[in-house]
């Protein structure tokens, strides 16, 4: 499976992208649309601290109803996403990626996982879209089957006026760059590519699978991937910059659980 995601400005056009998508065959549960949902109801406040695994994200109702306007009458997971606050979710899709997320979704919509694969779910990206939804942006992914549906679903995307996920990504950084410089200059041997390295580094504490972590909890994993950069790098000083740089990125997560706690 293949993720195509757009970033919308605007849900009235995320939502007239999903039907789209379904016309051009995209299947129900492999579609979805995530929107921050300010107006949902805070719940008591719970823990939000990146030392816990994911997970810990209070549910607000599992299914709140039919998505209105939708094709289908699909089912609408709404949570609370740690660092992001109220999210509401499309379909099966959606609620895998809040799952994934950190958010508890709910036993009712959990039980309608049976039949429900999240094969190509891009757990690499999630962090990408929960800065958008904090932007009070839209989010819109659809899971191809191959790299033809995934150009055809590309291509609704565009036509609605989407912004590419690397697009978003980019711009994450760049919101971020000047007050990082002073660390990942600290960290590197004045290398053109201590940058690089140090952003690989901290994108790597925002992955759903490695967040809440400290650095020796996955420090096998993260060995492998500094392997594999000093092997794709030979002779650059790979280790100092991504370590820092995955500090820095657990450092950013608890802040902005923190800020969503508070909120």
């Amino acid at each position: 499976m293949n993720a195509v995601t757009g970033v919308f400005i605007s849900e009235a056009d995320a939502q007239r992208a999903v039907k789209n998508l379904r016309a051009a065959g995209a299947p129900e549960d492999k579609v979805t649309l995530l929107t921050s949902n300010r107006a949902l109801k805070q719940p008591e406040p719970v823990a939000m601290d990146t030392t816990e695994r994911p997970g810990i994200g209070k549910a607000m109702g599992a299914v709140v109803g039919a998505a209105g306007g939708l094709t289908g009458g699909s089912l609408l997971a709404a949570a609370i996403l740690p660092g992001v606050g109220p999210v509401t979710a499309l379909g099966l899709l959606g609620s895998a990626i809040l799952g994934a997320a950190g958010a508890t979704v709910g036993a009712k919509v959990a039980g309608s996982f049976e039949n429900f694969t999240s094969e190509g779910l891009p757990e690499d990206e999630i962090f990408v879209y929960e800065d958008a939804l904090r932007r009070g942006r839209s989010v819109l992914i659809a899971l191809a089957a191959d790299d033809a549906e995934a150009a055809r679903f590309r291509d609704v995307l565009k036509a609605e006026g989407a912004e590419e996920i690397d697009a978003a990504r980019h711009q994450w950084w760049i919101g971020l760059r000047s007050a990082e410089r002073e660390h990942y200059e600290a960290a590197g041997d004045g290398s053109p590519d201590d940058e690089k390295f140090y952003r690989m580094g901290f994108e790597a504490a925002l992955h759903a699978r490695m967040r809440c972590k400290e650095f020796d909890q996955v420090s096998a994993e993260m060995a492998n991937r500094v392997e594999e950069l000093e092997r794709e790098y030979p002779g650059a000083n790979v280790e100092g910059p991504f370590t820092r740089g995955y500090q820095r990125g657990r450092e950013y997560y608890q802040r902005l659980c923190d800020e969503s706690r508070a909120a």
